[in-house]
């Protein structure tokens, strides 16, 4: 059976596919070609993608994704399907599924809601709940720069705390949905929003995210 990583990694490759790439993406300044090379650059040059958090090294990373990005959009789409070279620490299943499963969920969705005419997609309870255990490991990190207090919320009443502070916004969603609001994709979440309408406003401006 494939894991949710694997599954999702299929997702993304078929709808960079079918779109084209010139497609718009949530990322900003990205178009799908740009995203598909930044795909293929984190999972096959480390040496690069270590630019994501070292601002030092951010020139090579910009270099050797816009490398990628000026290959056929066909092989960029190839790569991404067939995965991480055997070398690579996400060639590893279990590490695949722990780095990946958000990654290729979070990318799906920012190309599938960049069109207008989006609709939200079902997620099963099984999968929902992965993307909640992850979203409850990485809740701090995701809302470290939240500049109000922040409380993620499922319906069902569980809660995680992104972000201590006053005054308290509080965002209900399912775990899905939570996880595009703190990965920094409010305005593409469908939550609700309850708090001070300063605090809530200062929320959706906020760069949250890795």
């Amino acid at each position: 059976m494939a894991t949710h990583a694997q599954r999702e990694r299929l997702l993304l490759a078929d709808l960079l596919e079918r779109s084209g790439p010139d497609a718009p993406t949530l990322c900003e300044g990205w178009k799908t070609r740009d995203l598909a090379a930044h795909v293929v650059v984190r999972e096959r040059r480390s040496d690069a993608a270590a630019g994501a958090l070292i601002p030092q090294l951010a020139p090579r990373l910009d270099r050797v994704r816009g490398e990628f990005a000026a290959k056929p959009y066909p092989e960029l789409i190839q790569l991404i399907r067939t995965g991480p070279p055997r070398l690579s620490p996400f060639s590893v299943k279990q590490l695949d599924e722990i780095s990946n499963t958000v990654e290729f969920y979070v990318h799906t969705e920012d190309v599938r809601r960049a069109e207008p005419d989006w609709t939200p997609r079902v997620i099963d309870p099984v999968f929902g709940e992965s993307l909640w255990k992850r979203l409850e490991r990485g809740a701090r990190l995701m809302g470290r720069r939240a500049p109000v207090g922040l409380v993620l919320r499922r319906p069902d009443g569980q809660t995680v705390v992104a972000h201590k502070g006053s005054p308290v916004v509080t965002v209900t969603g399912e775990p899905s949905e939570l996880i595009m609001f703190a990965l920094g994709r409010q305005t593409a979440a469908k939550v609700d929003v309850e708090g001070d309408e300063l605090a809530v406003a200062k929320l959706y401006a906020a760069k949250l995210g890795m």
